[in-house]
């Protein structure tokens, strides 16, 4: 795309670790956007980079539903808006 508008990139080819830590800065940006703006836009940019992390750290999106459907039956879900505020004995 920046090619193709007559401008010119440089690229660098990041180590695994560095792209893992990128990725997590990444993450922290796009939600602290999301938190500011509060829009679909900003929740697809943050689904794409919790994406490309479950990839460089070798899962995919099915491991990733199951781990949170396993935790949503054990221990419930968001969709009741139910606040857990103590836990008594």
């Amino acid at each position: 795309m920046i090619g193709a508008s007559g401008k010119t990139c440089v690229t660098e080819i990041l180590s695994d670790e560095e792209y893992l830590k990128m990725v997590d800065a990444k993450l922290d940006e796009e939600l602290a956007e999301y938190h500011q703006d509060q829009n679909i836009e900003e929740l697809a940019d943050l689904t794409e980079v919790v994406r490309a992390a479950l990839i460089a750290r070798g899962y995919t999106l099915e491991d990733l539903e199951r781990v949170r459907a396993e935790k949503a039956s054990k221990r419930g879900a968001f969709q009741e808006k139910i606040l857990l505020k103590e836990v008594i004995g």
